[in-house]
């Protein structure tokens, strides 16, 4: 059975600081876990990771929702400066779509 931990957002990835594997997970920035390996990374956050909701349970705090569950609009606002904007209103008109369209490209890059 997939437990709500499982749809949290992790990865590894390498740190030449520490000269090892670092196990991280979106959803909880503040917390990592260092491994000679991967999968030891892995390993580590999930079970950090674990620990950590099971303490926020006990304390009755708030546990973050999985980003991958989270329902998204597809709306944002973003503010850039005017020679930006208008740039991008440029492109638009030059390519014959809209603002939203140009942006929404360049965003997906």
């Amino acid at each position: 059975m997939i437990s709500e931990i499982d749809k949290y957002t992790y990865r590894v990835t390498w740190s030449e600081e520490d000269d090892e594997f670092v196990g991280l997970c979106a959803e909880f920035p503040k917390l990592s876990w260092l491994a000679a390996g991967p999968e030891k990374a892995l390993k580590g956050i999930r079970s950090v990771v674990k620990d950590c909701v099971e303490d926020m349970v006990d304390n009755e705090e708030v546990i973050p929702r999985p980003i991958a569950i989270r329902k998204y609009s597809g709306k944002f606002m973003v503010r850039v400066p005017p020679e930006v904007h208008r740039n991008l209103a440029t492109q638009a008109a030059e390519s014959g779509v809209s603002l939203n369209r140009i942006a929404s490209a360049k965003l997906a890059h």
